[in-house]
């Protein structure tokens, strides 16, 4: 090659499938599939030239900083790297849609929280720094803007925006293993849940897993959350019985008998019937065992004494309300309608709770 013709300012073999962003950045490895050595790769890159390092081994094809996209997926291609036996993440097949896949490399912390859509999340360009999950058989170092997690329990990537990012539950104890702010991490939380993305349970379970429930601010916002997840759950059971057309229960009661003990509170009760709703809000927390114990010996005898009674008990978590509310209200339609063929309930005294 003669060193004295200039070269061009883009890659000399751009593939028509390859993405907008993909032309933008590129490893050494994909930047020598289309042709150029790395030499030229460092001819590029000198100062003032079109080219520049993003972060070891990744290049940004343009001068200026990068963008938003740019720099997720220079992380990604910089954690992905050592996961793919030539350098260059897994090109899709014929027929398949044209973007790389980022062996099991996925975005995490609050950057994934953005691309989940968290409205408490702050907005991509004022991170300094992008969390990207990997399995901790590989030895990568956290290096500018690419902060590096490994773990042992990688999970199932899905995607937002067209990139792997790890599940909510998951992105939530990264995102909080590194906030000191109680305020944000109770809007963090408090979003997950209102806004839908998973259940109050699963991220108890996610932040349990993380060593965080040792952190008193964390705490603090868990147990806020729990408050809040019941509550939209009891708004969901509202609406259920509302949207479904069941009959009108009593709601939150407290049963006893005659001149007897408390039998228990339970969220919905249909006198006649005999059928009760109680929703089923446990989350397990790591470091209390004896009190999780407890509770689930607690709810284990409620609802065996109340069946001995002849009370027929429907235990419904807030994930199925909120996935499959019209299959809940299956259920205790079923429940009401079979009462003809039971025996008559003993009596029982019905109180508000």
């Amino acid at each position: 090659m003669n060193h004295n013709t200039p070269l061009p300012p883009a890659s000399p073999r751009p593939l028509r499938h390859l993405s907008d962003v993909q032309r933008r950045v590129m490893t050494t490895a994909q930047l020598r599939s289309h042709g150029v050595s790395s030499a030229e790769t460092t001819e590029q890159c000198r100062s003032g030239g079109p080219w520049q390092q993003i972060l070891p081994g990744v290049f940004l094809l343009h001068p200026g900083p990068p963008t938003s996209e740019e720099r997720l997926h220079s992380v990604l291609l910089y954690a992905a790297r050592e996961m793919s036996t030539a350098g260059v993440p897994v090109q899709p097949g014929a027929g398949e849609p044209h973007r790389p896949v980022y062996a099991e490399a996925m975005i995490t912390g609050l950057a994934a929280l953005t691309l989940h859509g968290f409205t408490s999340a702050p907005p991509l360009p004022s991170l300094e720094r992008i969390d990207v999950l990997v399995p901790r058989r590989h030895r990568l170092r956290s290096t500018g803007c690419a902060h590096v997690i490994r773990t042992a329990d990688l999970p199932v990537a899905e995607e937002a925006t067209g990139l792997p990012v790890a599940p909510v539950p998951r992105a939530l104890a990264d995102a909080v293993a590194g906030l000191t702010d109680a305020g944000a991490v109770r809007r963090l939380l408090s979003d997950a849940v209102r806004g839908g993305h998973c259940e109050p349970a699963a991220v108890v379970r996610e932040l349990s897993h993380a060593k965080l429930l040792s952190r008193p601010h964390v705490v603090d916002a868990v147990d806020s959350l729990l408050a809040e997840g019941r509550s939209i759950a009891e708004d969901r059971l509202y609406a259920m019985v509302r949207d479904f057309g069941l009959p009108d229960p009593v709601w939150n009661v407290d049963l006893r008998l005659p001149g007897g003990p408390h039998l228990g509170g339970l969220d919905a009760y249909w006198p006649e019937q005999a059928v009760a709703v109680e929703l089923d809000t446990r989350a397990t927390r790591q470091g209390h065992r004896q009190e999780d114990d407890a509770m689930w010996s607690e709810y284990a005898r409620k609802r065996e004494h109340l069946e001995r009674l002849g009370i027929t008990v429907v235990y419904v978590t807030p994930r199925k309300l909120r996935e499959g509310m019209e299959q809940q209200a299956a259920v205790v339609r079923t429940a009401l309608m079979a009462s003809g063929d039971r025996d008559p309930a003993a009596y029982v005294v019905v109180l508000p709770r």
